[in-house]
């Protein structure tokens, strides 16, 4: 579970976050959704411990991030918005690095990786460079390292962008099973089709606040509209 109370966030004069109030469930997958520069990004790195809110704060099954960050991080796994890796390690050595720092045991990570890059499909490039791939092979490499230590919370900035159809296919599959087993995911995306058919309930932000949130019937209530067509009325100015 993800509670982020009353977080604010800003840069300057600018507030990127204004008094968001947000609760990410077991058992749910989470859709994040807004225009750019709404905020998604910066409340999401909020949660994560990568940045410290000016006011609130914000929760990860019950622990205070900012009070325990080290704590609070074993309890998720992170992928960003853009996969910056290390280009000079393979793929394997950066993996095992994140399980280090995961303190994943030598014992079961073997298995665990081997099972995430057969689902997708990167168990030969392993052995090879980072700075020799492609951006979607890049995605799926943060994706097995952010996954290895079973993390109960999952949060995924924009974890579909530059994945084939089949990875991206199998990625869904992989959160569905997740929050069906009493788990959490939290991610973000512009591809509103997935998130009306993924989600369990979705969050509209826009200029640093919460607009909407529920599930897609009651964000409907009663209208016969797509997620996409009640956005777009929704940010209209």
């Amino acid at each position: 579970m993800i509670e982020i109370r009353g977080v604010r966030k800003a840069y300057g004069d600018h507030t990127a976050v204004d008094g968001l109030n947000l609760e990410v469930r077991d058992g749910e997958i989470f859709g994040f959704i807004g225009p750019n520069g709404a905020g998604k990004t910066t409340t999401i790195k909020m949660t994560v411990g990568l940045l410290r809110p000016n006011a609130g704060a914000v929760l990860v099954n019950g622990i205070d991030v900012a009070a325990d960050p080290l704590r609070a991080k074993m309890e998720m796994g992170y992928v960003p918005d853009t996969p910056d890796v290390y280009e000079k390690l393979t793929g394997m050595q950066f993996i095992n690095f994140m399980s280090d720092a995961y303190q994943v045991p030598t014992g079961v990570r073997g298995e665990r990786v081997r099972e995430l890059a057969d689902a997708f499909e990167l168990t030969d490039a392993l052995g090879d460079l980072i700075e020799s791939y492609s951006h979607g092979m890049r995605q799926k490499t943060v994706l097995i390292a952010a996954l290895v230590h079973q993390p109960r919370v999952w949060v995924l900035d924009e974890p579909l962008v530059g994945l084939d159809p089949k990875a991206a296919f199998t990625l869904k599959a992989m959160m569905r099973r997740h929050a069906d087993g009493g788990n959490s995911v939290f991610f973000s995306t512009h591809i509103l089709e997935v998130a009306e058919k993924l989600c369990d309930r979705v969050g509209i932000i826009v200029k640093g606040k919460l607009v909407a949130c529920g599930t897609l019937d009651e964000l409907r209530d009663g209208a016969n509209e797509t997620l996409e067509s009640f956005f777009l009325d929704l940010i209209e100015p």
